[in-house]
């Protein structure tokens, strides 16, 4: 049986990988889950589970939290460090500097970004960065900035004060979302001073203003807003974090989990969370994000007809 279960496995990763090879699976596109394989080819989990494992060590897919295992993009040319030459001193730059410690924070996490790796990263020697930033903690708030630096709003606003606050919201998430670095390194009672991200403050409370709210409570619905977004942002990242521990993604572990939350719910005691077990919950970061946007939403609607005569 072990003998079948490897071959069956083995011919699996070589359908899947000539997919990829073939640009049937683009870069970006989801690969079939660990469920959807155990479906498709009739395997079992374990089988299904080194499937993907073994995708994953050969660098073809990579976990996406809230999305699911994707194809990876191809690798970067940067594998062959003795081909690239220093870069003169004098080409470098704090934007390229911050540029490729954005880049390094994105692909492996902030835990990664160090002033060694970024001028690795650059050909250039380490001392040279220091140049252009003090040490490690400006040139997080440097790429911080940065990021903040690309949110864009329009010239002419939505009518509504509820779907403006919506669009500032997607906006924000969208950039946790392509950062998911960005949330845990931004504070809530410590903020940074970020020229990028005064725009977002300066829009939600135009958003407010002339509802009848004064200035501190509107001020006060932004932090909540902010922190909200923040907060839920904050999964992304302790996500991929556990993924590279653990070598599972969200589903696989939720899987591995399934024995010891059925002798749980086999006590009896949690018959409500033993419903929703049964029915099946479908969890989805984003439509979790909406949800609580919307509720946020709901609870300032309530405090602005408050006000109203």
């Amino acid at each position: 049986m072990g003998r079948q279960g490897v071959s069956r496995c083995d011919q699996i990763v070589a359908e899947l990988r000539q997919r990829i090879d073939t640009g049937e699976l683009a870069p970006g596109d989801r690969v079939p889950s660990t469920r959807e394989i155990t479906r498709r080819w009739g395997v079992a989990m374990a089988t299904a589970t080194k499937v993907l494992n073994e995708l994953r060590q050969d660098g073809l897919v990579r976990a996406v939290p809230g999305v699911g295992t994707v194809v990876a993009a191809a690798r970067p040319v940067r594998a062959e460090p003795t081909r690239r030459k220093p870069a003169p001193d004098q080409a470098l730059t704090l934007d390229r500097i911050v540029t490729a410690a954005v880049a390094v924070a994105d692909a492996e996490g902030l835990a990664a970004v160090s002033m060694r790796r970024v001028a690795a990263e650059l050909g250039v020697a380490t001392m040279s960065l220091y140049r252009h930033v003090a040490d490690k903690d400006e040139l997080l708030t440097r790429m911080m900035d940065a990021v903040c630096s690309t949110w864009s709003f329009p010239a002419q606003p939505p009518q509504d004060w509820r779907a403006r606050l919506e669009l500032a919201a997607g906006i924000l998430w969208a950039t946790f979302r392509r950062h998911p670095w960005l949330a845990p390194a931004m504070s809530l009672t410590r903020p940074q001073p970020l020229p990028g991200a005064a725009p977002f403050t300066e829009w939600v409370l135009a958003s407010l203003d002339g509802l009848g709210l004064d200035l501190s409570t509107r001020f006060t619905a932004h932090l909540v807003l902010l922190n909200y977004i923040r907060g839920t942002a904050v999964n992304l990242e302790s996500e991929a974090e556990a993924e590279a521990l653990s070598g599972l993604d969200s589903e696989q572990w939720m899987d591995s989990q399934e024995p010891a939350l059925r002798a749980l719910l086999a006590t009896g005691r949690f018959p409500g969370l033993a419903r929703i077990t049964t029915t099946g919950y479908d969890f989805d970061l984003d439509r979790l994000f909406e949800f609580g946007l919307q509720r946020i939403l709901d609870g300032i609607a309530a405090l602005v007809r408050a006000q109203r005569p």
